[in-house]
This record gives structure tokens, C-alpha cells and sequence, in this order.
């Protein structure tokens, strides 16, 4: 490692995160006219945002900063395969493959815990302790909607408090326990397979993180918050593709895929692969016991 990275490694141990992603939060939020234009046109040009795939081409459109990064695609862009499970997001594999008692690879030389990441609870973590993850990336000029891989149904959501490190892959590489020590959100669904969750992970001025059920999650208390919704009368339930939630500016997406859930991940994914939202990700091979 290059000593500018090495800076940047210790830099960030050092940076007050939590207080600048609040204020970079604020202004995102903002609508500042010519002002918001301006910074939108700037993070274009900076991050080569390819605009011709928006709704909205123009920054000029964007009453705020949030408006623009989170803005929506042309409709029938993304295509959603026919597979079992896609891709729920336009990103870059970080990681897939087993989860082995209980533990997720980060990157070479470094893993974390099923049970930390979902937030220390034995009973959420236990169906996911040898089954299977993906975790994917979302670079600045990337679409921040996260979207559902397969069919399911929402049966809790927990809030984890946290650190803010950036998930860039760098830091990845050498931040120990990265995904499992960041703020996020997981949400836990039963489908006809099996349990799955999908990890909304927090980083560096990313300043909320929402989803489509509840509205903004993150940054609103430093305590873990959960929230039961497996006895409504009305289930919280989502077809492949569904829009699940959005993340204020970029970060990370961790799935877990039960012990029952036997997938085949599709051979052209690997880390460093570039997806999109809707892409082909596994077939499923066994149906959990779960369903009868």
C-alpha cells in the first residue's frame, strides 16, 4: 500500500465522520438554486454521471442535491431478468460466495460476523450461519436506488448504529470488520426460498438511508431500533424489481441468503464485476423448508 493510501486509511480514523456527513447532509438537502445547480454539475462532471440514462438530464431540473442523487432512471431502462434472483442495484461486486460459520468475507485477509452485521441478535443471525452473500458497491455516478432481487415479504427491520468509514474498496481492503462497525439498516424477508436480508450499509457523508416502507432510518438516534412486521394484517410484501429504498449519497449493499437457500450464482459474477439493477444473479436450487 501506497503512502497517500496509508493517509488516507489513518485519515479517516481521525476525521470527526459522524458531524461531517450530518452537515454534508444538510445541504444536500437543501434547495439553494444556482448554488445546487452548480454542485450538481460539478459531481457530474467530477464522477462522469451518465445523465442520458435520468428522467431528469439536466442538473437544472434538481431542486436539491438528494433530488439529483437519488434521482430516478428512464423508465424500461433496466430490464429485470426472468431469473430467480437479479441484481438489485447498478454497482460492483465487492464479495459473494458461503457464509462459513457465520462468517462473511470482506476482502483478502478480513471478515466480519453474520451476527454483528445484523445486529447482535443469535435467533436473526442463526438461518443465515452457512448460506450465502453478495455484497456490491455503489460508486458516486452510480443509480442509488436499491432494488428487490426476488420476490418476498418484510418481516423485521433493524437499525444499527455506527461508525462512518468510507466503503470504497480501498478501505475495504484494510479496514478490519468494515460492514459490521458502519451504521446501517437490515431488513429481513421471508421468501418461498427461504429467509433473506438485505444490509443498507451507512459510510462517509452519506447522510440517510431510507426505504420505501418507513422513510428515513439512519441518523436519528445513536440507539438500535428494530421493528416487527411479521403479525400485520396487511403484510409489507415486493415483486422482483420493487424499489426497496435509497441511499443519500453512495455506499454499499450486503445480501445474506439463508442455509436453505441453495443458489448458483450466475459465472460471470466475481469481484471487480460490474451490475446492474435487474442483471441475471443465481438460480435457486433447493426450495426451503420453509414453504410447506
Amino acid at each position: 500500500m501506497s503512502f497517500t493510501d496509508k493517509l488516507k486509511i489513518v485519515g479517516q480514523y481521525c476525521l470527526p465522520k459522524h458531524a461531517l456527513s450530518r452537515l454534508t447532509g444538510r445541504f444536500a438537502a437543501s434547495e439553494s438554486g444556482s448554488v445546487t445547480t452548480w454542485v450538481i454539475n460539478w459531481f457530474i462532471k467530477q464522477y462522469s454521471v451518465d445523465m442520458s440514462e435520468a428522467e431528469r438530464e439536466n442538473a437544472s431540473d434538481y431542486q436539491s442535491f438528494n433530488d439529483f442523487f437519488t434521482r430516478s432512471l428512464k423508465p424500461g431502462l433496466r430490464e429485470i431478468s426472468e431469473s430467480d434472483l437479479v441484481i438489485p442495484v447498478d454497482g460492483c461486486v465487492s464479495q459473494l460466495g458461503p457464509v462459513t460459520a457465520g462468517r462473511i468475507i470482506q476482502a483478502k485477509g478480513h471478515d466480519y460476523s453474520a451476527f454483528t452485521l445484523l445486529g447482535g441478535d443469535v435467533e436473526r443471525a442463526k438461518p443465515f450461519s452457512n448460506g450465502l452473500f453478495a455484497t456490491i458497491y455503489l460508486a458516486p455516478k452510480d443509480y442509488h436506488r436499491i432494488h428487490m432481487p426476488m420476490d418476498a415479504t418484510l418481516r423485521e427491520m433493524v437499525y444499527v448504529p455506527g461508525d462512518l468509514f468510507s466503503v470504497n474498496p480501498l478501505t475495504a481492503a484494510n479496514v478490519p470488520g468494515l460492514f459490521a462497525r458502519n451504521e446501517r439498516v437490515a431488513a429481513i424477508f421471508d421468501t418461498e426460498f427461504g429467509p433473506m436480508a438485505m444490509v443498507l450499509v451507512g459510510a462517509t457523508i452519506v447522510a440517510s438511508i431510507e426505504t420505501t416502507w418507513h422513510g428515513t432510518v439512519t441518523g436519528q438516534s445513536n440507539q438500535l431500533d428494530c421493528w416487527d412486521y411479521s403479525e400485520l394484517a396487511e403484510p409489507i410484501t415486493f415483486k422482483k424489481g420493487d424499489e426497496m429504498g435509497r441511499f443519500k449519497l453512495g455506499s454499499t449493499v450486503v445480501m445474506l441468503f439463508g442455509d436453505d437457500m441453495l443458489a448458483n450464482f450466475e459465472p460471470y459474477l466475481e469481484p471487480g464485476t460490474v451490475t446492474r439493477l435487474g442483471q441475471p444473479m443465481a438460480s435457486l436450487s433447493q426450495v426451503s423448508t420453509l414453504e410447506g
